[in-house]
């Protein structure tokens, strides 16, 4: 029985592993991706609800997150679009949105549900900082990272064998979503991003930053201000948690440079 289980999984993961139209990796991806982004919606609107919004009308900070966020979304959905793999973005309705929260921090759901922490602005300081931050967070959702790390998590404790059947009701998956995207708690903390999915967001993130408008090289000096915000003696960044803007990110990023720059063409 245990020999025809990992026959069984082995044939799973064959069949569920696809090639991601960004990256040209090729992933494991269990979860319908149209359910990931339901899920996600559902969280998204819990957390606007319990937290402190922060209104475009009333706040140049607020305006600024969703002027570069739109900028970077419409930017990679032509790029795409023009590639004739404009299925990167089905079922995604961009937001972005400004919370009231000191936590040095921000993220991009499944669906394109974005929110910056306004701890994160005295770190980022200016406009193309921030668009390489949002550039990151954004690449993680378009390159399905989260439905990645599920589905690993998924596989580990064998749903979608055997005619599992995969629901939003399922207290399994809802217990893997909420440990990949515990917004309300400690995003990534207990499924975190690997290494290579941070590389890929860095790299990829840096070319959207790029397709938008922004400077590519204002990631490095953000980046050795983030690593100095962790080594302050403060919490560090939730998204420094598995990856630190070391000397290592900070050299990868260089690397991606020449390449980013080739898409830089700067905000009239």
């Amino acid at each position: 029985m245990k020999k025809i289980l990992l026959i069984m999984s082995a044939v799973v993961v064959v069949a569920a592993c696809s090639k991601n139209a960004v990256t040209g990796r090729k992933q494991l991806s269990l979860l319908p991706e149209s359910q990931l982004q339901q899920m996600a919606l559902q969280e998204y609107q819990q957390f606007l609800s319990q937290s402190k919004v922060v209104s475009t009308t009333t706040s140049k900070d607020a305006e600024m997150v969703r002027r570069v966020g739109t900028r970077i979304a419409n930017a990679i959905t032509e790029y795409y679009t023009k590639q004739g793999k404009a299925s990167i973005f089905e079922g995604y309705k961009w937001e972005f949105n400004l919370v009231d929260n000191k936590e040095i921090n921000a993220w991009c759901m499944p669906g394109g549900k974005v929110v910056v922490y306004t701890g994160l602005l005295p770190v980022a300081q200016n406009e193309a900082a921030l668009a390489i931050v949002l550039g990151h967070e954004i690449m993680h959702a378009v390159a399905k990272h989260g439905n990645e790390r599920m589905s690993q998590a998924m596989l580990a404790q064998g749903i979608g064998i055997a005619g599992d059947v995969l629901t939003s009701r399922n207290s399994q998956v809802n217990g893997i979503f909420n440990s990949t995207y515990g917004i309300g708690a400690q995003v990534g903390v207990l499924l975190p991003n690997s290494r290579k999915q941070e590389s890929e967001a860095d790299h990829y993130g840096l070319i959207c930053a790029a397709m938008a408008g922004y400077n590519p090289k204002e990631a490095i000096p953000f980046w050795q201000r983030m690593s100095k915000a962790a080594g302050s003696g403060t919490k560090p960044p939730e998204f420094l948690s598995t990856h630190p803007s070391d000397e290592k990110r900070i050299k990868q990023l260089e690397g991606y440079m020449d390449e980013a720059l080739t898409y830089y063409k700067p905000v009239k």
